[in-house]
Order: structure tokens, then C-alpha cells, then sequence
């Protein structure tokens, strides 16, 4: 009993939040480890499959609503954050692992539907004997029209019996390879076969609305959302490797001046420098002139 309640419990918080249940922590972040990524990046496997023969149980983390709008906020805010790309990750591959299972299961089932061998071994020998079969009514007939040929009337007649009974033990063996291939294999007379989809059984002989609630049942539209998932993620690499590469922005020096660093693009800072060169040559100058004219204004000595 006490773990039902616990299930209870778990599922309430699943659906209510942790913090509705009064078993959350208010400085819990959304990039903590107790809180679901795949909650946060999408959708839950846990909260697909409730109460279906696949039930996962709730999930032991946390489903909370208002982690999850922080956690959008904070990719829209700053979505070159490797955090985000390595959440993305691991979401997805989270849905191929459990897409994954359904395929082996899938693979499991059709193996068990398939003949056995020794089923399979008494198919090959009818359609051997009914090919021999053919090729003797073939030669028989060939023979009748030699016989008609040669007006031999009673050889004739004795070739056509002959045939006819062979016609006659091929629909034989006909009827016996086709009533071994419908009730051969675990499928026997129900007909089974796997939705490829889920991986349940599923009978030709089911009605319309039998078949329509099983392609509208939790499971099955739980495994397409999955799928379809799988489906968004390959779109959407193929078209990120798709993108060109970016081109570098001309900046005010022409096509491939770059963008101005700490001290501008090169051509400016070789400008200020030069600038600066020319300044000290003439301030070096200017006090070469002065000295000279201040000797010149000075009276020579005499020695």
C-alpha cells in the first residue's frame, strides 16, 4: 500500500508540480540534476505511455512548470550557451534510446511471426514437386502432339489421362502449400501481424473500429509523437548543415577590412602611427630651429 501511495504521489507531483505537493525547493534552478531536461527541452517519455502496458511510472525528477519558462527565457536570452546545446543533446538522444527499444521489440515480434524451419523446409519441397510437376505436363503435351502428328490415336489418349492426372495431384499440391502458408508460423489462423509504429499485434481479421482504437490508443500516438521527434531532429541537422559559413563583414576600409579591433582596423592604427612620427619629427625640428636662431643672435667669443 505504501508504495502505491508513493506512485500516487509521484504522479501528482508530475502533474501538479513538486511545488504544489509542498516537496520542492524554492532555490532549486532549472539546470540543477533533480530536474527533468527532457521536461525542459520538450517532452517527457514518463508522461506518454500513463496507464498503457508500456507505463514508465512517473519520473523521478522534477516536472515544473516554472523551471521550464526560466530555462526558455535563459536559451532566448543567450542561445550561443553550450549548457543549452549540450541539453539539446542529450534530450535527443534520450528519445533515440527509447524509439530504439521499440525498433528491437518490433524486430523480436517479427522474428517470432516468421515459419519455422521445419515449415519452411516443406514449402520448398511442394513448390519443388509442383515445378516437376509442371515440366511433366509439359513434356506430356509435347508428346500428344507428336502422337497427333503421327496419327497414333491410342498413345495419344493413354498421354492425355496422363496428364490430367498430373494436373490433378498439382492442384493437390497447390491446395496444400497454400493452406500451409496461411496457418504456418506463430501467427497460425489469427492472421497476426506488427504495427510498425508500437510494435503491438495486431489481426487482418480485427474490425475497423477495433484497428482505429488501437491507431488512436496512448501508445501508439505516444510512439508517433516519439518518432515524429526523431523525424524533427534529422530535419533540422540537415538543414544547420545546409547553412553557408558566414562571410566576414567589410568594415569602412572596403570588403575584408574586418571589424575594428581595440585600436581600430590596421590601416587606421598605421595611420595614427605614422601621424605620431611626423608630430615628433616636427617637434624635433621646431627645437632644432630654435637653437639655431638663439645662436646666431648670441655674440661670437673671441678666444
Amino acid at each position: 500500500m505504501g508504495r502505491l501511495a508513493e506512485m500516487q504521489r509521484r504522479l501528482l507531483e508530475q502533474m501538479m508540480g513538486p511545488e504544489a505537493m509542498g516537496t520542492a525547493n524554492a532555490n532549486l534552478h532549472w539546470s540543477d540534476e533533480k530536474v527533468c531536461r527532457n521536461f525542459l527541452c520538450g517532452t517527457c517519455p514518463h508522461t506518454l505511455f500513463t496507464n498503457t502496458k508500456m507505463d514508465l511510472g512517473a519520473c523521478p525528477k522534477s516536472h515544473t512548470e516554472r523551471l521550464k519558462t526560466e530555462y526558455l527565457t535563459a536559451k532566448a536570452a543567450n542561445p550561443n550557451d553550450p549548457t543549452f546545446a549540450r541539453f539539446q543533446k542529450e534530450y535527443e538522444a534520450n528519445i533515440f534510446q527509447f524509439v530504439d527499444e521499440c525498433d528491437r521489440r518490433i524486430r523480436a515480434a517479427h522474428r517470432r511471426l516468421e515459419k519455422t524451419p521445419e515449415e519452411n523446409a516443406k514449402t520448398t519441397n511442394l513448390m519443388r514437386e509442383i515445378a516437376e510437376i509442371e515440366l511433366a505436363i509439359q513434356g506430356g503435351t509435347e508428346k500428344i502432339e507428336v502422337y497427333g502428328e503421327q496419327g497414333k490415336v491410342d498413345e495419344s489418349m493413354r498421354e492425355m489421362q496422363a496428364i490430367e492426372a498430373l494436373k490433378s495431384e498439382k492442384a493437390d499440391k497447390e491446395r496444400e502449400l497454400q493452406q500451409l502458408t496461411d496457418t504456418s508460423g506463430a501467427s497460425g489462423h489469427q492472421k497476426l501481424r506488427v504495427c510498425d509504429i508500437c510494435g503491438a499485434y495486431l489481426s487482418v481479421l480485427d474490425s475497423d473500429r477495433r484497428l482505429a482504437d488501437h491507431f488512436g490508443g496512448k501508445m501508439h500516438l505516444g510512439y508517433h509523437e516519439l518518432r515524429n521527434m526523431l523525424q524533427k531532429f534529422k530535419e533540422e541537422r540537415e538543414k544547420a548543415k545546409n547553412v553557408p559559413p558566414q562571410t566576414m563583414s567589410s568594415g569602412p576600409d572596403g570588403p575584408g577590412g574586418g571589424p575594428p579591433g581595440r585600436y581600430g582596423s590596421d590601416r587606421d592604427h598605421r595611420s595614427s602611427r605614422d601621424d605620431y612620427r611626423e608630430r615628433d619629427r616636427g617637434y624635433h625640428g621646431s627645437r632644432y630651429d630654435d637653437r639655431r636662431r638663439e645662436r646666431s643672435r648670441s655674440p661670437k667669443r673671441r678666444y
